[in-house]
């Protein structure tokens, strides 16, 4: 009579299983986290800018309307000509250029992050949110 040996083997198939689920899980979820604008914001304390490199300022108003300052240009512009703006004004100062953004407080957060969005587009790496300092 033969007696039946006992296997002692772990079967791996189902941790393999697993293991590959949560691959494509992450492979699918990856690229949608990395979306967004980058802005490179100051910290800490923050500086005055140089007078040598007037910042490009770009206002949202309550209603949506942009508006445009730099040196002697006060501009009201859409937001579909804002990036060929801030190209024209920013060439010839390369990365210096400095864009800052304001928005009123009460303007939707997607109006500002369009802008923001255009600015990206423009090649723009130097953004800047204004705030106003508290109790002001």
């Amino acid at each position: 009579m033969k007696r039946r040996r006992l296997l002692a083997e772990m079967n791996v198939v189902p941790y393999i299983d697993v293991s590959l689920v949560l691959l494509v899980i992450f492979m699918l979820s990856a690229p949608l986290l990395t979306q967004g604008v980058n802005v490179n914001l100051p910290k800490g304390v923050t500086k005055p800018v140089p007078d040598k490199t007037p910042p490009i300022v770009i206002s949202v108003s309550r209603h949506g309307a942009l508006y445009l300052q730099y040196k002697d240009v006060h501009q009201a512009v859409q937001l579909d000509d804002l990036s060929q703006v801030v190209q024209r004004l920013s060439h010839g100062h390369g990365d210096d250029t400095q864009v800052l953004v304001g928005g009123d407080a009460a303007v939707d957060y997607g109006k500002v992050m369009a802008v923001m969005a255009r600015l990206q587009q423009a090649g723009i790496s130097k953004v800047g949110l204004l705030t106003r300092p508290e109790g002001h």
